[in-house]
């Protein structure tokens, strides 16, 4: 039975001593891009969070596996073109230099992502808000076209 790894460096330690040095570096870019960011273990992988997740990475058999969800492999589509993808991931080979720029570049459009989000979520639970919506809420229930008056028919 596997013993629940409760945080990364515990994660680092028990993963292959071959992959401990990419694991290493991809930790200490996502730090340094995002130095306000905590370090979580979420799904079994180390993350990094802020006001939610911004980003994951774990040890695979061939690569280093970095999940900064969805978007961002859409946005860095034309810098991702050299690596696997798919919807939320995106595999850095073993035998590759990590591209820090580029991962760079990816944790602080998270970052903006996550401050969005957290703004939006803020907005929602103001009193204000709260009035506008019911009052928008009351608004859509009333008919909003009438129907136009008839037209009398013209005596001929």
């Amino acid at each position: 039975m596997k013993t629940e790894i409760k945080n990364t460096d515990a994660y680092i330690a028990a993963a292959d001593a071959a992959h401990q040095p990419a694991l290493e570096t991809i930790r200490t870019i996502i730090r340094k891009a995002a130095p306000k960011a905590e370090e979580v273990i979420s799904y079994g992988m180390p993350a990094f969070k802020q006001h939610g997740v911004l980003v994951y990475f774990a040890a695979a058999k061939k690569h280093l596996g970095f999940y900064p969800t969805g978007s961002p492999t859409k946005v860095f589509a034309n810098e991702l073109k050299d690596y696997v993808t798919t919807k939320g991931a995106i595999q850095f080979p073993y035998d590759r230099k990590l591209p820090v720029g580029l991962i760079t570049k990816i944790v602080k459009f998270r970052l903006q992502e996550d401050a969005l989000k957290a703004a939006e979520k803020a907005i929602k639970k103001t009193p204000a808000k709260k009035a506008a919506v019911k009052v928008a809420a009351k608004a859509t229930t009333k008919p909003v076209l009438k129907a136009a008056p008839k037209k009398a028919a013209k005596k001929k």
